[in-house]
């Protein structure tokens, strides 16, 4: 009778150990499907674009929503890129003032870097051979600490009454620069809007709200290749 009673709960035990491994390989069999089934969304690293520059950058009397890197922070969020602007924008900044600046800006990692310096320098009458060495140094530092960075360079222009050999070599700096570091170019920042009263403040100097949408014009179509 014992024999009998041990042989029957022995059996039980089977069948129940057989139920439980079944329910076990069924579930794990729905979370492997359901894994599958998944689309493995791995969400891209952002990455930070610096703009270190003036006024223009800082977006001077403006809100700093208009200002053209929120603008581009704007474009990039509508495409779904994973960049993140950095405004290092500062009213009154000369490419001097930069260079002593920028190690500050480098301690976050930097992916794609617009250098937009050297308008204070022109409208001061500094001499361009020392912009030129300031603009220089501030790209060496860039490329020693992150030397995968992407890097553009905007270009300037001062008045003629500066002097005609002055503005000529106040141009050319910035095309110069970017050949020999193999910087992107903006030919212009300020191109059409520069020198027109009604996209200018009453400054005649920085742009107005309508003015900064087409510097964000002017920096995207090279910017965004870059991306």
């Amino acid at each position: 009778m014992l024999r009998k009673r041990l042989m029957g709960l022995f059996v039980l035990s089977l069948v129940l150990l057989s139920c439980g491994n079944r329910e076990n390989k069924s579930n794990t069999d729905k979370t492997l499907d359901s894994t599958d089934q998944k689309t493995a969304t791995v969400p891209s690293e952002q990455k930070n674009i610096l703009f270190f520059g003036t006024s223009l950058t800082a977006g001077y009397g403006l809100d700093p929503t208009e200002a053209y890197p929120a603008l581009i922070q704007n474009r990039i969020d509508s495409l779904q890129m994973p960049y993140k602007v950095i405004n290092g924008g500062l009213s009154g900044e000369t490419s001097a003032g930069g260079k002593g600046r920028i190690d500050w800006l480098l301690k976050q990692r930097v992916d794609v870097f617009v250098l937009e310096l050297g308008a204070n320098d022109g409208l001061r009458g500094l001499p361009v051979s020392q912009t030129i060495k300031n603009l220089q140094a501030i790209i060496d530092r860039v490329k020693a600490k992150y030397p995968d960075a992407k890097m553009v360079l905007a270009g300037m222009q001062v008045p003629p009454n500066m002097g005609a050999k002055y503005a000529a070599d106040f141009k050319n700096m910035f095309p110069d620069l970017a050949k020999k570091n193999q910087m992107a170019l903006i030919p212009f920042l300020l191109d059409k809007v520069g020198g027109v009263p009604t996209l200018n403040q009453a400054d005649g100097i920085h742009p107005t709200a309508e003015g900064d949408k087409i510097l964000t014009e002017n920096v995207w179509v090279v910017l965004k290749d870059l991306l």
